[in-house]
């Protein structure tokens, strides 16, 4: 069976980007990780878009490259597992498109345990804005009261990424995937 695209959403630390490259691994297909699609089309980092253009000049960025992965939703294509960013589910249209040509899991994940992934990673600060004035568990919490309800949404498959490999978490989507 030919691999349908698959679409990682989920808040940040959540494993998407680790998940997403096991997973691709086992589907043979592409990685695509929207942040550094991003990143290297502008030349500059995430924290450095947010930085210079705020939050709706990062929005408009994300939107083009989402609408660009809608738009190659060939099927006889190469199929493609995306790492997309946290909030790219606020933009309806975009995810009604890659909807269409793909399955979309949600990696859920406590706010503790995202909060204490992000602290653990050395590269969160340097690269990834915060999102409120709030910042730490109270941002995480807010953030994900108000993107809640686009990921269950959007989502075909909800999977717990806590306490569990980046190998489990992509097997059970692959076995997801096979059943359905």
């Amino acid at each position: 069976m030919a691999s349908p695209n698959v679409i990682l959403i989920g808040y940040r630390g959540c494993g998407k980007t680790t998940v997403g490259r096991v997973l691709a691994g086992r589907l043979s297909a592409r990685f695509v990780d929207t942040d550094d699609e991003i990143a290297g089309a502008a030349g500059m980092s995430i924290a450095d878009i947010f930085a210079s253009e705020g939050d709706s000049g990062f929005r408009r960025r994300e939107s083009a490259v989402v609408a660009r992965l809608a738009l190659s939703g060939d099927r006889d294509a190469e199929p493609v597992v995306v790492s997309l960013g946290g909030g790219a589910v606020l933009d309806e249209s975009g995810m009604t498109q890659l909807s269409a040509s793909a399955r979309i899991v949600w990696l859920t994940c406590p706010p503790e345990i995202l909060r204490e992934r992000m602290a653990a990673d050395e590269t969160t600060p340097s690269s990834r804005p915060a999102l409120t004035p709030a910042g730490g568990l109270k941002e995480i919490e807010a953030v994900l009261a108000r993107r809640e309800p686009f990921y269950r949404r959007f989502a075909d498959l909800i999977v717990a990424s806590e306490n569990r490999s980046p190998a489990e978490v992509a097997g059970e989507i692959v076995v997801w995937m096979e059943q359905s």
